[in-house]
């Protein structure tokens, strides 16, 4: 305290300022350190009770969570649904909408990645590896509830069923959104 001379004096503003100052930063800081009021809810409090978990994952930095929920059939196209992604990290909860294509003859997965339209085409009972393992657990959840959350490369005698060969080519589009 090289700065304080014995012979300085506060002024009257200094003195009453300076202790009422310090008393409300320590009265903020203790109500910061306070549990949280009823109002603050956790991610996974925040879970929508249909939310289906695909992959759940544990980092340093806290639990992340791939989920999906809200499956809703397209008005405009029969074989098409539209399913809300949740995507949970130790900062927070990002939310997207994919919409998939549900017929035997094109099954696909519509993502919007930034300016850019993601178009992966599936093949429904084929071939599951760690590339595709998201794409066709978002696939199922959206397009065949009741298998939601299953592991998707033991789905190949169910995929035949529905009527989907296993045998079409899986390919990636990134495309712009708004094209010139």
């Amino acid at each position: 305290m090289g700065w304080l001379r014995p012979s300085h004096r506060p002024s009257l503003r200094q003195r009453v300022v300076g202790p009422w100052a310090a008393a409300a930063l320590l009265a903020a800081a203790a109500q910061a350190h306070a549990a949280p009021d009823a109002s603050f809810r956790t991610s996974a409090e925040q879970r929508p009770a249909d939310l289906v978990v695909l992959r759940r994952w544990s980092t340093i930095g806290g639990e992340h969570l791939i989920g999906v929920h809200d499956v809703k059939p397209d008005p405009r196209d029969p074989t098409a649904r539209t399913i809300v992604l949740w995507l949970e990290s130790p900062t927070g909860v990002q939310l997207a909408v994919d919409t998939l294509r549900c017929s035997p003859e094109a099954p696909m997965r519509l993502t919007l990645k930034g300016d850019s339209l993601e178009i992966r085409e599936l093949n429904p009972g084929g071939p599951v590896t760690a590339a595709n393992r998201l794409d066709h657990q978002i696939w199922w959840a959206a397009c065949h509830p009741a298998q939601a959350g299953k592991d998707p490369g033991q789905l190949t005698a169910v995929a035949r069923q529905l009527g989907y060969t296993g045998k079409l080519r899986e390919q990636q589009q990134l495309v712009p959104r708004h094209p010139r």
